[in-house]
């Protein structure tokens, strides 16, 4: 119920309904009824109001309050304002039903692979969930009665020596140069196993030569690692000129950097996290299967058939 005081500084309007109480002062009486009176309203229909808002207003508070902890902030608020600028951001949100996100999903289909609607399928499943769970905007998630579209085949594509030499070629020796850093860099990932952003984001107090590990406070599952360095890995990084980032780059400039190098090679199609690939399949050879999985990263062991890709040639020369 609300009830209206008078104060020596005016009127108190408070409100105690469903458990929420609200107060607030007013130079007249009449104010504090109508604040009153618009806040029992609200309180009491707060399900129908907030199930009003359009869906792009939820993916903004999304991206304000949830994506906006995580480590990969800034890519996940890049798809939410595309996805948002799509004529499904204008539908309120208690009113989306699956045949409107299937509706997306063709769209999207005939405009980007398969693995991107993936993703952002997934990602609006999770605004859902928390728009659901969180929030109480809406009794279920639509998104569960929708289709995905068929994953795509497992990516397995990996470097070849020739493509390695005009890399080299290009990016050249002079590690000065950022274009130089950059393949370098790949070059580590290829020993380590490393992600462009756990690289990049490399301090001199995180490499422990003398101990043969570098640490890293933060990676993609939020959980730190040390992750230990090959005799060639620890190479490398002693021929890096020193700066306060080991590499001297950041992961905008890797990434472009990296394209650059990559396209003047010629390796078409060849991306950083290919690298990922080849190392796990070249250390699957000297660490069992536990050991492996900690030096990447992965909590899920089966996670590794990702990026493993040990041809049957290389298998049946180990049968002997």
């Amino acid at each position: 119920m609300a009830s209206i005081r008078k104060h020596a500084k005016g009127w108190r309007a408070e409100v105690a309904r469903q458990g929420v109480r609200k107060s607030m002062m007013f130079p007249t009486r009449q104010e504090a009824k109508d604040w009153a009176a618009r806040q029992e309203y609200e309180i009491l229909n707060s399900g129908k109001l907030a199930a009003a808002k359009p869906f792009g207003e939820v993916m903004d508070r999304y991206a304000r309050e949830v994506s906006s902890t995580k480590r990969g902030a800034r890519w996940e608020i890049i798809r939410l304002e595309k996805m948002r600028r799509d004529r499904i951001a204008s539908v309120q949100v208690g009113k989306l039903a699956a045949v409107d996100f299937s509706d997306w999903r063709d769209r999207r289909l005939r405009e980007v692979a398969p693995s991107s609607v993936l993703r952002e399928m997934e990602l609006m499943s999770s605004v859902l969930t928390v728009a659901r769970r969180d929030w109480g905007m809406i009794a279920v998630n639509p998104m569960k009665d929708v289709r995905r579209p068929r994953a795509p085949n497992k990516r397995d594509r990996l470097p070849t020596a020739d493509e390695m030499d005009r890399l080299a070629f290009v990016a050249g020796e002079d590690l000065t140069k950022s274009t130089a850093r950059a393949f370098h860099a790949f070059l580590f990932a290829i020993e380590t196993a490393m992600r462009a952003g756990e690289i990049t984001g490399l301090t001199w107090n995180h490499i422990h030569i003398d101990q043969c590990f570098a640490h890293l406070p933060e990676t993609k599952n939020g959980t730190a690692r040390d992750v230990p360095l090959s005799a060639e890995a620890v190479r490398l990084l002693q021929a890096l000129p020193h700066s306060d980032r080991v590499f001297g780059l950041t992961s905008a400039s890797l990434d472009a950097l990296w394209r650059s190098v990559r396209d003047r090679a010629g390796a078409d199609g060849l991306t950083f996290h290919d690298s990922r690939h080849v190392a796990i399949t070249r250390l699957s050879r000297k660490l069992d299967v536990l050991a492996l999985a900690r030096m990447v990263g992965h909590k899920n062991i089966s996670e590794l058939m990702t990026y493993y890709d040990a041809t049957a040639a290389d298998l049946a020369k180990r049968l002997d």
